[in-house]
């Protein structure tokens, strides 16, 4: 099952995919594994996970309490996916368990991908706030993506994306080179995209 749209997806196409999404394309025990992740060796960027690959991105958006609050509101009203070939609802709620839909330009198709919320984590004390989508069935791909902003002791605002994925139907089988090249691309977009709502 794959969801293709020939125009830009409609909020009913959008509604229509996460309806007729199915669970988790992953198995149970890599949920949250974003998390567990980043507490070991953030090097292992292109490296292999189980079958999965690692992508890392972490970017510095601003500095300064002002920054920060920018930066998770670019995160929570979806701002680091605003771009031209890529969007979500940005009324979309960042909650444990909200299915949401990613839906991404592809040559002459739309692409509309299925995930779910698997966990939010803030940490007021140290001003850090992170959500991680997991891979429904009908997404192209199985795993796990997690997005976060953080200040840390010097002030610095960084804008972190860290997934691991790999293939979970045939057309990315055969195109995943092509779709962690595009992986690459989204993070650098999405950094900059997150930077331009931080200090416009």
């Amino acid at each position: 099952m794959v969801f293709l749209s020939w125009a830009r997806p409609s909020p009913k196409d959008q509604k229509d995919c996460i309806n007729r999404s199915g669970t988790f394309n992953y198995d149970v025990k890599y949920r949250g594994a974003t998390l567990s992740i980043l507490k070991q060796d953030q090097d292992q960027d292109q490296q292999l996970l189980d079958g999965f690959l690692i992508n890392h991105s972490k970017v510095i958006v601003g500095s300064g309490s002002d920054a920060y609050e920018k930066a998770k509101t670019a995160l929570k009203t979806w701002r680091h996916f605003g771009l031209d070939w890529a969007f979500v609802d940005p009324t979309t709620p960042i909650q444990n368990g909200v299915k949401f839909c990613v839906c991404v330009k592809e040559f002459l198709p739309w692409l509309r991908m299925p995930l779910q919320v698997v966990y939010v984590d803030e940490t007021k004390n140290r001003k850090a706030f992170a959500f991680g989508g997991g891979t429904l069935k009908g997404h192209l791909l199985a795993g796990e993506e997690r997005f976060s902003v953080e200040m840390d002791q010097d002030k610095q605002v960084w804008y972190e994306i860290l997934s691991f994925s790999k293939p979970a139907h045939v057309l990315s089988v055969i195109g995943y080179p092509y779709v962690f090249v595009k992986q690459k691309y989204f993070a650098h977009q999405s950094s900059e995209a997150v930077k331009k709502f931080v200090s416009p």
